[in-house]
């Protein structure tokens, strides 16, 4: 198993590395910090390396990781985002994530759509309210 080079700090705290790992770039971050770089961005997709900004697909902690909450964490990001085949039952248990992002999202672009929707009602209302005053009014 890969170890991070013993005078180097992680990119993102700028300290000694605390349950490190390495990403599919070969670059080396503490594992709660890219966790904490992933859940800032959009977790419905895998974040940028900080340093050459490829796409982590794969986050590879060393044996000498202990922490659990931690190791959950990059498991679940290698299922989401990992290349390999997902069995049934980890795509149920990732699916009330996904349904909850999903709706957000939908949430999200429905507002969106009544509020213009609205708008233009509003706006052909007295269009159509200024049409009948003038056919009233006469010339």
């Amino acid at each position: 198993m890969n170890r991070p080079p013993e005078n180097d700090l992680c990119s993102i705290c700028h300290s000694h590395f605390t349950a490190p790992c390495q990403a599919n770039c070969s670059h080396w971050f503490c594992g709660n910090c890219i966790m904490l770089v992933w859940r800032h961005g959009s977790t419905s997709q895998p974040c940028s390396c900080p340093l050459c900004r490829r796409p982590i697909s794969l986050l590879v902690p060393t044996e000498e990781t202990v922490d659990r909450i931690v190791l959950r964490d990059l498991e679940s990001y290698n299922r989401l985002f990992g290349r390999g085949t997902a069995s049934l039952l980890q795509m149920m248990q990732d699916l009330p994530f996904l349904l909850t992002e999903t709706v957000a999202c939908c949430m999200v672009g429905l507002l969106d759509d009544v509020f213009i929707a609205l708008i233009c009602f509003l706006h052909i209302a007295a269009l159509y309210r200024s049409v009948l005053y003038r056919r009233h009014t006469g010339p």
